[in-house]
């Protein structure tokens, strides 16, 4: 659950606290956009056999051109004119409608297009494949990225067991390892310690069945990356991997689970990791209000159904668990 765009605001414990009313929450909305699979063009959103879309001729503008999915060689530059491509609302989007167009997703871009562009361009260089990357903006003035092809569990209370099992948890913490690794000491980051995506959960994560069940292979939608701290992400993993809250149904096994995804990632001061969670979870409920209170059409639906009531019953839950969290930190 992420709190808009922009820079990341700084949580208690991490070197002071501010902006706890600003930005918008983009997790807990039931569907969720992204570059995740469908059916095909053929077919209805639940993969029956249906009738094709009509078929238009799609003119492109240059893109930067790269495939880190399937390793497949990539142009430098490429000119894609009048392609027939046929377009299939993805999923989800309550913020942002996006459509696949063949191998390419296409959306509008977020507020801080620019600096994530810089950031998927920077995977690109160092050949990080867990992220979708940039290949440039359509005729209708649309992000064109590439589509990662798997499992994304954007439909809440219909998730499979996979998604939250130990070895998918240790990955997604490996995974968001990595590109911290990847941006620690750069410009990107700034004065932070790292780049943090700030939306990480299962509805951003595409997973496929590396043999054992699924497991996490990619992250997506990146609109809301900024610099920040590494406790920042660890945090909004915990979070919303783990559905911490009032439906817990075990919270001992929450705590070791929270144990678990500090101990992958390789946490090194975990003294503000609850304290995190719970930065987090006040964000996001006061982003939405502000937002739906602004007159955020986005906000405005997630209010009206409920997303601030529930996740402020989450931070009641985690402020109640808070020692027994933490003892399983120490």
């Amino acid at each position: 659950m992420s709190t808009g765009g922009g820079r990341a605001a700084r949580f208690p414990g991490r070197r002071g606290r501010s902006g706890t009313a600003g930005g918008s929450c983009r997790a807990g909305k039931g569907g969720r956009r992204g570059r995740r699979p469908g059916p095909s063009p053929g077919a209805d959103p639940v993969g029956r056999p249906g009738r094709a879309r009509p078929r238009r001729r799609e003119p492109c503008v240059r893109a930067d051109a790269t495939d880190g999915v399937t390793n497949r060689p990539a142009a430098t530059r490429v000119r894609v004119v009048n392609v027939e491509s046929p377009e299939q609302r993805l999923p989800g989007g309550f913020v942002t409608e996006v459509v696949r167009v063949g191998d390419t997703v296409r959306r509008q871009p977020a507020g801080n297009a620019e600096f994530v562009r810089r950031l998927l361009r920077h995977f690109e260089r160092h050949r990080w494949p867990h992220a979708p990357r940039f290949l440039g903006v359509d005729a209708q003035g649309r992000e064109i990225l590439t589509f990662i092809d798997g499992f994304v569990a954007w439909r809440e209370g219909d998730q499979p067991p996979a998604v939250r099992c130990a070895d998918s948890l240790a990955r997604v913490a490996r995974l968001v390892r990595e590109f911290h690794d990847l941006t620690a000491g750069t410009d990107l980051a700034g004065d932070r310690e790292v780049v943090c995506h700030n939306d990480l959960s299962p509805k951003n994560t595409v997973y496929r069945d590396l043999g054992a069940g699924l497991r996490p292979v990619a992250l997506i939608d990146w609109d809301v990356a900024a610099p920040g701290d590494r406790v920042q992400d660890v945090a909004h993993v915990c979070w919303q991997y783990l559905n911490l809250g009032p439906d817990v149904a075990d919270t001992a096994e929450s705590a070791r689970l929270v144990r678990l995804i500090a101990d992958a990632y390789g946490l090194a001061d975990r003294s503000s990791l609850v304290d995190a969670i719970l930065w987090w979870q006040d964000r996001c409920w006061r982003g939405i209000e502000a937002a739906a209170a602004a007159g955020e059409p986005a906000m405005i639906r997630l209010r009206d159904l409920g997303v601030t009531r529930r996740v402020r019953l989450a931070y009641r839950w985690t402020a109640d668990n808070r020692a027994h969290l933490g003892r399983a930190l120490d």
